[in-house]
Order: C-alpha cells, then sequence, then structure tokens
C-alpha cells in the first residue's frame, strides 16, 4: 500500500500516536490524506480521588476506583486536562474514513489503545498499526501491515494497573496514621527502598578492620622500554606458605573469617626490615590466553546504567533523553527486555564495521544476542539506531545530551558486531629468604591485548570508580622461572575495610533487575518517586535513605512482612506475566491477593507474613492496625540510652522521658545520613542549646523575652503571664519578630529584641497627613504609605530611614515589573527537552531552576552546591509534567437586583409574559441543581496515582 496514493482516492484516514513530537514526525512520513494527532498519553484512567467517581458509585467503589465486590471492575474515568484532546479527535474522527491507532507496540500502549476504542466508539475500520522505529519505510510498512488490538496484552496491563491500585491505596492510609501523612506505599516502589534502607543498616552495623602488607618494586637490571619495563610492582601475598589476609578476609563486624595470616603494623614493618638485603628470584611465570567478547546491544535497564557511569544522567533523565531521539526518528524503541537485532540492523552495523574499522574487525559470521530477561514482555529490538543505515553521529546533526546518549548507542551497537579482543594474561611470582628465616612471596599480575578488537569502539564502564576496564593494559618485564631480580624499594601498607557502598540509580537498577522485581521499563519512574517522596535522598550519585524511609520500611517489614519480601514481589511479577500469557485468570488471581484463601487458618497478619501461600488477603491486613505501636515503630536506639524518633515535622533525637528534668531533645537534620548518627554526634546535637534564650525583662511592661529557633528561622518573643486569656474577643498575643538576617541567635540581645518588636515604626507624615511606616515583611523590609508599599534596601534601614529619605523614595514613579535580573548561582548545561540553557538563580522563595521558560525550586534535600545538571534537568521535567499552576477562580458574588430607578422600567419588567416567568424558574431550579457541592475526597482518595501505580 501507498500511504499517499492511495488516500488521495481512499478518503482521510486518522492516526493517533501518544505524544505530539512522535505525531510531528510521522505525518511528514504519511503525507496527504493522513490526520496525525496525539492522545497525549492516556485519555482515561482509574480516578485519582473521589471527587473524580461518577455519582452512582459509593462506599469503597468510590474509595478505591474498583469494585472489588464485582470482579473487580475498574471505573475508568477521562482525565480533567484530556476532556478537550478526546472532544478534538472525536471531531477528527467524524471526518474520517479510517481509524489507525499507532500507539506503543507494549501494554501499557496496547492499553491506551483500547481506551480510545472505548471512548471514541468509532463507526469507521479501526486498525492497530505498531512500529519500533520511526522512519519512513517503518512507519509506510505499519500502515500497509495493521494487526488487531491484542487484548491479552490490554487485560494484562489492567491487571496490574488494578493490584498497584489496591497495593496503594490500602497500604498509604496506613502509613498516614502510623507514621506521616501525605506518605505512599508501592509494590515496587516499597520494595526499592527496602533495598535502599538495607544497604544504609549494613553500613550503620559495619566496623572497620585494619590490616597491613608489604608492596615491592623489582627491578631486573637491564633497560626497559615499553614493551618490555625493567620494573614490575608486587604485592606480599603469602609469608612461610600462609596466605596474607586482605580486604575480603574480614567480615562485616571486622573480625576475621578465614585462615590467614592478619599482619598489624609492627609485624609488617619488622617483616620489611628483615627483607630489606634479601636475594629475591621468580618463582613461576603463567601465561594464560585472553579473551573477550563484546556486550550485547543495549536493552532499557543496561542503558539506564551505562548513561548513568558515563554520562552522568539519572534514570529518568536518560529515559526522557531517549524518548526525544526515538519521537524524532534516531533510535529505536528504547523500553525494551530484548538485546535481539533484526537482520536490517545487523547488517547495517556489519557494514559500519567495515567502513570505519576495517575487514579485519568483522566476524565472519553475525552475532546473536538471544539472552533476554526472565519476565519481558514485549517483543522489541534492542536499542539501536534506527534505520537500514545507521547515521553516525557526525551525521545526526545532534547536540548536548542528544548526541551524548546517540553516540552511546550507536558506539554499542556497532561492538556489538565486531570481532573479540585477544591478549594474554600474565602472574608472576616472586620469592625470597628474609634475615629471621620467613620465607615471603609476592605475586604481580599483567594484561597485554594484542588484538584489540570491540574495544576499539567501545569498553563498558563500572560502578566501582576504582574498576579496573576491559581494554587497561599492565604490561610486566619479560621474565623466566630462576631469573635473580633486586628489590629497588620495599613499602609497608596500612589499609581499613570498607562499608558497602550505597546504592546509585546504575547499581539499584541493576539490583532490581537481578532480582526479578518490577519491569524494567519503570525502574526510572520508581527511583523518581522514591527521591520526591523524601525516601531517598542524593550525595553525589549515592542514594542515601532519609531516618523517614527507615520509620516506613520498619513498619512494613514488621506488620506487612510479605508486601516488601524480594522474594514475594518477584513471584507475584512472574504470576501477572502468566496472567498475560493466558496461564492464569486475573480475577481469581485478584480475589486471592485481595480476600485471601478465605478459610485458611491463622490470622491475616498470618496470611501476610507467613510461608504459606505467597498470596494473603490484603483487605484483612489493612483493617486490624491495633497491633502496630506507632511511637515503636517510628524509634530507633543510637546508643548510651539516645533514641532517634521520627515526628511528623522531620527527625529528632532525644534522652530520657518527657516531663522529666532529665530530659533532652535535639532536632536532627535532614541531609544527615543515617550511618553518620553516631553517639559522639548525637551527644553534640544534645549539647547545643536548644530551648528558650533568656534575654532579659522588658522594662516597660515587665514581660520576659526570649529568642526562640522556629521552624521558620529565629526570633524574638515575649512571655506573656500566666493567665492571659490566648483565645476569645479578650485575647492577647506576644510581641514577636524574626531576627535580621545579620543576627544570630547566639550574639542577640534585650536591646536587640526590643527594637526589633517596635516594629513598625512610624517614620513620620507626608504633606497631605498620611503616615508613612517602616516594617519588616515577608519579602524584605519596606515602607508603606496607605495603600502605597516600596521596597528598601537593607533591614537595618528600618531603624534609620529618615522622613525626608523616605519622601525622597515616594517622590519617584513606582517601578513596574521586576528589578533587574541576578546573575545564576550555577550553570548546568542545556536542557535535554528544550535544548536551552539551564542555570540555577535565586528567588523569592529560594534557589530553582530554569531554562527561561519552566521553574522548578529545589527541593529540601537539594543545594545549590551539590546539584547536578541531570537533577536539574529532572526537576524541571517533574515541573513540566505537572503543567502550569491553575488559577484560583474568584468566586462570582450573586447578582444584586437593580434598583427601579424609573417607572418606565417598572412598565416593562410588568410586561414579562407568565410563560418567560415559568422559563426563568426552570432554569433558576435547574441552575441550583447543578450548583451541588462537589463530593469531598475521602482519606484513602488523597494517594497520588505515582503512589497507586508504578508499572
Amino acid at each position: 500500500m501507498s500511504p499517499t496514493s492511495e488516500t488521495a482516492h481512499g478518503g482521510r484516514r486518522l492516526v493517533i500516536v501518544e505524544s505530539p513530537a512522535k505525531a510531528k514526525t510521522i505525518k511528514g512520513y504519511l503525507g496527504p490524506g493522513y490526520v496525525v494527532e496525539a492522545s497525549v498519553g492516556h485519555i482515561r484512567d482509574l480516578p485519582n480521588g473521589a471527587a473524580e467517581v461518577p455519582d452512582k458509585y459509593t462506599g469503597e467503589v468510590r474509595r478505591l476506583g474498583v469494585d472489588v465486590e464485582h470482579d473487580f471492575q475498574p471505573i475508568y474515568v477521562v482525565n480533567a486536562d484530556k476532556k478537550a484532546q478526546v472532544k478534538k479527535l472525536k471531531d477528527l474522527l467524524k471526518e474520517s474514513d479510517e481509524l489507525f491507532l499507532a500507539t506503543d507496540e507494549d501494554r501499557e500502549g496496547e492499553a491506551i489503545a483500547w481506551h480510545l476504542l472505548e471512548v471514541l466508539k468509532p463507526k469507521v475500520p479501526v486498525h492497530r498499526m505498531v512500529f519500533h522505529e520511526i522512519t519512513k519505510d517503518a512507519i509506510r510498512s505499519a500502515v500497509a501491515n495493521p494487526r488487531e488490538l491484542n487484548k491479552r496484552m490490554v487485560d494484562a496491563q489492567e491487571t496490574r494497573r488494578i493490584l498497584d491500585r489496591l497495593y496503594g491505596y490500602e497500604v498509604s492510609p496506613v502509613l498516614w496514621k502510623k507514621v506521616m501523612p501525605r506518605l505512599s506505599a508501592g509494590r515496587v516502589q516499597s520494595v526499592a527502598t527496602r533495598l535502599v534502607v538495607e544497604r544504609e543498616r549494613e553500613r550503620i552495623a559495619f566496623r572497620s578492620a585494619e590490616y597491613w602488607d608489604l608492596t615491592g618494586t623489582f627491578g631486573t637490571g637491564r633497560g626497559g622500554d615499553a614493551s618490555d619495563p625493567s620494573q614490575l610492582i608486587a604485592r606480599l601475598t603469602t609469608v612461610d606458605g600462609k596466605r596474607i589476609a586482605q580486604g575480603r578476609d574480614f567480615n562485616s563486624v571486622g573480625q576475621l573469617k578465614s585462615d590467614t595470616l592478619h599482619l598489624d603494623e609492627a609485624n609488617a614493618r619488622s617483616l620489611a626490615a628483615a627483607l630489606e638485603n634479601t636475594r629475591f628470584a621468580v618463582r613461576s611465570v603463567e601465561s594464560k590466553p585472553y579473551r573477550r567478547s563484546p556486550y550485547a546491544p543495549f536493552r532499557t535497564t543496561t542503558m539506564q546504567q551505562e548513561a548513568s557511569r558515563k554520562l552522568g544522567f539519572g534514570a529518568k533523565a536518560t529515559m526522557q533523553v531517549a524518548q526525544k531521539l526515538y519521537e524524532n526518528g534516531f533510535i529505536t524503541y528504547m523500553r525494551t527486555d530484548s538485546t535481539t537485532l533484526s537482520d536490517t540492523a545487523v547488517s547495517a552495523a556489519r557494514a559500519q564495521v567495515t567502513q570505519l574499522y576495517g575487514s579485519d574487525y568483522l566476524p565472519d559470521k553475525p552475532r546473536t544476542y538471544a539472552g533476554k530477561v526472565k519476565n519481558a514482555q514485549e517483543a522489541h529490538e534492542a536499542i539501536r539506531p534506527s534505520g537500514d543505515r545507521f547515521r553516525t553521529p557526525a551525521e545526526t546533526g545532534l547536540t548536548g545530551d542528544q548526541f551524548r546518549l546517540y553516540e552511546l548507542i550507536w558506539k554499542r551497537t556497532v561492538a556489538s558486531q565486531m570481532k573479540d579482543a585477544t591478549g594474554n594474561s600474565v602472574t608472576v611470582k616472586i620469592g625470597g629468604t628474609a634475615a629471621d628465616g620467613r620465607d615471603a612471596e609476592f605475586s604481580a599480575s599483567g594484561k597485554t591485548i594484542t588484538f584489540h578488537g570491540f574495544m576499539k569502539a567501545y569498553v563498558e564502564g563500572a560502578d566501582d570508580p576504582n574498576a579496573e576496564l576491559d581494554d587497561r593494559e599492565r604490561r610486566l618485564p619479560q621474565v623466566s622461572e630462576g631469573d635473580a631480580l633486586s628489590a629497588d624499594a620495599l613499602s609497608v601498607d596500612g589499609h581499613a575495610t570498607k562499608p558497602p557502598a550505597r546504592y546509585t540509580e546504575a547499581s539499584l537498577v541493576k539490583e532490581l533487575e537481578e532480582r526479578e522485581i518490577g519491569r524494567p521499563s519503570t525502574y526510572a519512574s520508581i527511583i523518581g518517586t522514591i527521591l520526591d517522596r523524601g525516601y531517598v535522598f542524593k550525595k553525589g550519585t549515592a542514594l542515601v535513605p532519609s531516618f523517614l524511609s527507615f520509620a516506613v520500611v520498619n513498619l512494613l517489614e514488621k506488620h506487612f512482612g510479605r508486601l516488601v519480601d524480594y522474594d514475594f514481589t518477584a513471584r507475584m511479577e512472574d504470576d501477572l506475566d502468566r496472567i498475560a500469557r493466558g496461564e492464569a485468570q486475573a480475577v481469581p488471581w485478584l480475589k486471592r491477593f485481595y480476600f485471601g484463601e478465605g478459610e485458611a487458618e491463622g490470622s491475616a497478619s498470618d496470611a501476610g507474613n507467613g510461608d504459606g501461600d505467597h498470596l494473603g488477603g490484603l483487605k484483612e491486613l489493612v483493617t486490624d492496625l491495633g497491633a502496630i505501636d506507632a511511637r515503636e515503630i517510628s524509634s530507633f536506639p543510637v546508643g548510651e540510652g539516645i533514641l532517634l524518633r521520627v515526628g511528623r515535622y522531620g527527625p529528632y533525637i532525644e534522652r530520657g522521658e518527657k516531663g522529666e528534668e532529665s530530659h533532652q531533645r535535639a532536632d536532627v537534620p535532614d541531609d544527615l545520613a543515617p550511618d553518620e548518627l553516631t553517639v559522639e554526634f548525637a551527644e553534640e546535637l544534645l549539647a547545643k542549646p536548644s530551648g528558650d534564650f533568656a534575654l532579659g525583662k522588658d522594662p516597660v511592661g515587665g514581660n520576659e523575652i526570649v529568642a526562640k529557633d522556629g521552624r521558620y528561622g529565629p526570633y524574638v518573643t515575649e512571655v506573656l503571664p500566666e493567665g492571659t486569656p490566648k483565645t476569645g474577643k479578650n485575647a492577647v498575643k506576644p510581641r514577636t519578630a524574626s531576627l535580621f538576617k545579620s543576627m544570630s541567635l547566639d550574639t542577640v540581645t534585650l536591646d536587640d529584641a526590643l527594637k526589633l518588636m517596635s516594629l513598625p515604626r512610624v517614620v513620620g507624615t507626608d504633606a497631605e497627613g498620611v503616615e508613612i511606616t517602616a516594617q519588616n515583611g515577608r519579602y524584605g523590609p519596606y515602607l508603606k504609605k496607605g495603600t502605597d508599599s516600596r521596597s528598601i534596601d537593607a533591614e537595618e534601614q528600618l531603624f534609620t530611614i529618615t522622613l525626608e529619605e523616605a519622601l525622597e523614595i515616594y517622590s519617584k514613579p513606582k517601578q513596574r515589573g521586576r528589578a533587574a535580573a541576578k546573575p545564576p548561582l550555577k550553570e548546568l548545561g542545556d536542557d535535554p527537552v528544550s535544548g536551552k540553557p539551564v542555570v540555577v538563580k535565586d528567588g523569592r522563595f529560594g534557589a530553582y531552576v530554569t531554562d527561561g521558560e519552566t521553574n522548578a525550586t529545589l527541593r529540601a534535600a537539594d543545594s545549590v552546591e551539590d546539584i547536578t545538571p541531570e537533577r536539574g534537568f529532572e526537576l524541571l521535567e517533574e515541573k513540566r509534567a505537572k503543567g502550569p499552576a491553575k488559577k484560583k477562580t474568584a468566586k462570582k458574588a450573586p447578582a444584586k437586583k437593580a434598583p427601579a430607578k424609573k417607572t418606565a422600567a417598572k412598565k416593562t419588567v410588568a410586561k414579562k409574559t407568565t410563560a418567560k416567568k415559568t422559563a426563568a424558574k426552570k432554569t433558576t431550579a435547574k441552575t441550583a441543581a447543578a450548583k451541588k457541592a462537589p463530593a469531598k475526597k475521602t482519606a484513602s482518595a488523597k494517594v497520588s496515582s505515582e503512589a497507586s501505580s508504578e508499572d
């Protein structure tokens, strides 16, 4: 079928894709006769709150958006922000002769296509159009070869969506009641958070062990060159045949776990002294062939990991850049579990190997990579450059992050069709007898690469910054067994074992995939969710759990153990895949998950935490919450009687019982890593003065004046006498004032406090007798004259500005608009979405990132000094996703009846017909009915869509 020729005679065809960018690209390939429009993602979904649920639904259905009593029937509603788009699609469909649903070929895309069918109700022929790359040939082939909608994929997505809704909407309210409001739980997000928390627990429990060894620099006695060095560096491996202990020989609490020789500093130094005049010789030379095969082409998770290691991208930023590359026709679909390449792609890669590197680097047969992750769902290719001829990065015209990611994908794909790297690995052992009779043996290993093969194009990165990459060579001198060597230097080296490294985005993605938890295509959004919720924050690239996440995970582990069990979560993924393959039915499975087995022995908590069937009854688990002690699950011992508690306003430490004289309490910094809260640091926090600073008595009023550190910063206030009414019409409010930015609690005096509390200060009156006052406000110091306010430069001017100076300020026209822009605090590079430069600026409400179009305030865990480009891009993308802030529209006041001014007007009113009066009454009645107050949201309905749907 030729899209351009047939449409000229066959009417108009409507093609619906997900995104406007994709629509624009595809329209260019289809030509006249085709209208390409975007659905802009899902056009309908489960309701976000009870207010969105139709009035006919009540009770649990209204709260959950799912009718659990009637086969878990979902309640779908058209999103409020999509109604205009749905109307546009319906209008376009009325003028079309055929409909092509061209959403992505995965479960989510198939579900979007099904929802479009359900809402649009087309009366024209419908075709499901699928493609894996957006090129001219691929799009035209997709039009010519449509298929039917895959209902099994739709059912699988719907089951997953319902499961996540039940999990999120039932478990999240438990966190609200027992930990803190506005928290969320999720099937995969909670497990991911637990992984990060468990790693931090290991770091807290870790105890370092010290060990020592020797490093020798040995010379051959001959001149060397690049191919045959004159020296080699070897490490002590055995003494009298017993292996020297290294870091791997100690457990997490610093104890030796193997039968090895543990050298301390004294023994190491005495051995080095005894070896000073020793004659050393080569005891053995072992050479083995080295071979390394190329890495498989990218799938979603390996691309995220490599982009993190090599480009510094977060998982979400990687997917955003990849989405742009896909929509603009540069790469194939970026959500895939597959490592296979089509014949076209293999041919294109092999052609570029020959063209760029020569035939010596091309294997005789094409390489195939058939391995896929266990729970792979969709039959996509690997991620590769699109088309039947790959564009080199220079040919694309791309810039910035899109160029960098495309180059990474291009290199990986081409390298996958190149020859193995080959070479030799060599191990040399050197021995000698010390002056005290001890036998010491040193070992050195080397690697030479004789043919680099695929490494000419690409070498994979490593999560450990100290790890040696595959292409790194270590050349050793050409020595033989028995050769004498001189010890040119012997150094004594001390080491200490290190705690397990925190997860990075790349290593967490890898861990989730290896444990078969969740779907690889959703890991970016999962990591984004736990960062946004405040469960995890970043220090550099490391993911650090907050104290809040410790409380959440503690509750889930103790009372919902199976829901955050790694094997349980992986088995749920297997169950969902069985449903997708038609090997299991969705409704019976959901019944077992939600209601349990019915006659199962034991309590609800046994069903959720026992060793029986992994599908327990969620409903019973979240109903009986009496056994959950909110204070206990949010309390963690630090030591020396100090407890860390997670309160509603953040973490704090305390010692002793509240109300007792010995009671101590101190807030804990929000950005403190849990493993840094030692007993010593806790003692420092408790020792800091945290209560009221008594400054003295007001000489006029006689009330005590104190300085305090409040939630919004330091301030001074007066202490009113006991019995002073605090409420009612006779209530008395204490005078209070914030400290100036130049002041601190340590240095503020009584005089300072009295001056601050004297504000606002009357400066004087103008010629017309209008009073001018100097005041300190939310946005800084200012003058006020009637309703006319003018900013002044410094807080200190509040006490010094004269009437003449104030009148001079008012004599000038009021400055409209904004003041001159401040210079940026930091530059982050070009945004992958807008392509515009992103900077960090200081604003009225604190630091924020901007690309000139979108502004996003930095979160509490972010700082100007530490924020990375990827974090800045992430914040901007989140802000774009939320859309512009909705403006509050003022409620219209009821229309007032105009007073009758003239007799003529009265006569006109009197002449109105009875029919018109009746019509007016009916209209009024309808209006009154329409103005019913919207249904209030139930507590559970407040859970965000992120909490209820992850995959």
